[in-house]
């Protein structure tokens, strides 16, 4: 309680509230609920308990994440709650020394109570040695769907293969589709299930769009960014190569800006993040890697340069703002051939993004008619992978 105090919890969030009590009563758990609703206190704060009512210590419990910058976000939450009651964690992630490597196999040979990893250097730590997991009693997924999405299913079912049977499995997932389920069936016994507010953004959110021409982006941003209100701005781009090009572009003019992507070494992208959470570094431009699993408080702006690819990725790019029901803005930039791509957007989450002016000194953009664009997409390209007739069809998933 103590380490939830001087954290600052109070009231617990939806997700916690029907979790807690499942996991506390060692069920197994399959629940969807999007990033920032405190899922990872949800399933951290019974497995703690759970870890203080056994007097035996061992390595007790496995997380494992799809980034490294996710477990290293979760095992702080970890230190963070259990400060108080010496519940200690590591964080295992490739992309440094030999000497973290001897702690990492040291730790999972030895015993720790919680270890935190990403599935790729987990499996090589488990074929380079004898890992004790004879008393493991809780098994986690965090960001189940985006592991799938990575291509890291057989690598989990590998690493599954090591564990006991006889444990508590719990499975997070923002979204749920068949294979995360089918997956879940077979790795799970009997699990309970609960799904929160999928796919809606957070309330706080205030959502805007612009209708433009691939070059009037630049200019764009740049007269976005004057606005001194927007304090802590992360900005997502399509590939790495745009994402350093426009690092170059807005150097210029704010030079508080650095561009993350997974080009850097792992030790320049944790002092980025550090720099980002405390407030020295103002702009974060980046791929989806930042989409999930970067939990910073107060980013006042998020800004989609380039459309994300589907519904669900909107979602996850936005839910950086406002999140502990904080309010925070999302602005998007639309050309003519992420026109479609919005409108399946939009209509997920059921409601229509404002489309806002562009200033008269960039010139008129495109008129917003993602009907006419994607039959002109058609005419140049051939049908879509989807194939199909008539109005585009999507999933009301709420």
């Amino acid at each position: 309680m103590e380490g939830l105090y001087s954290m600052g919890y109070k009231v617990p969030t939806p997700i916690q509230q029907q979790a807690i009590p499942v996991l506390l009563n060692n069920k197994d758990l399959i629940a969807c609920a999007q990033t920032g609703t405190g899922k990872t206190a949800a399933y951290l704060l019974p497995i703690i308990h759970h870890i203080l009512k056994n007097p035996k210590r061992h390595l007790n419990t496995l997380i494992i994440a799809p980034t490294r910058e996710l477990v290293l976000q979760i095992d702080q939450q970890i230190d963070g709650m259990g400060y108080f009651c010496s519940v200690g964690s590591i964080a295992i992630y490739g992309g440094n020394d030999g000497i973290t490597w001897e702690k990492q196999r040291h730790a999972l040979e030895e015993g720790v109570d919680i270890v935190c990893a990403t599935p790729g250097r987990l499996i090589a730590l488990l074929q380079s040695g004898n890992m004790n997991f004879d008393h493991l009693q809780h098994l986690v997924l965090d960001e189940a769907d985006r592991m799938m999405d990575m291509g890291f299913i057989d690598d989990l079912k590998t690493i599954i293969g090591y564990l006991p049977k006889n444990r508590q499995t719990i499975m997070f997932s923002a979204t749920m589709p068949p294979k995360i389920r089918a997956l879940a069936q077979e790795i799970s016994n009997n699990p309970e299930q609960i799904n929160i507010a999928l796919s809606k953004p957070a309330a706080g959110i205030v959502q805007q769009a612009y209708v433009v021409h691939d070059n009037q982006k630049e200019a764009l941003i740049k007269q976005i960014l004057k606005n001194e209100d927007y304090q802590s701005v992360i900005i997502f781009s399509s590939t790495k190569e745009n994402v350093k090009a426009l690092e170059k572009v807005l150097r210029n003019t704010d030079g508080s800006v650095k561009a993350f992507s997974s080009d850097l070494e792992q030790s320049e992208r944790e002092e980025i993040m550090r720099d980002f959470k405390g407030k020295r570094l103002r702009i974060l431009i980046g791929t989806d890697i930042l989409s999930r699993g970067i939990d910073v408080d107060g980013i006042s702006l998020v800004v989609n340069y380039d459309a994300p690819p589907d519904p669900e990725d909107y979602i996850h790019r936005i839910g950086r703002t406002a999140r502990a029901s904080k309010a925070g803005v999302a602005i998007t930039f639309i050309n003519q051939r992420d026109q479609m791509k919005f409108f399946h957007i939009e209509a997920l989450m059921g409601i229509e993004v404002p489309k806002m002016p562009i200033p008269v000194e960039l010139g008129p953009g495109p008129e917003y008619n993602p009907a006419a664009n994607k039959k002109a997409a058609f005419k140049r390209h051939g049908p879509s992978k989807g194939g199909g007739k008539g109005k585009p069809r999507f999933q009301n998933r709420r």
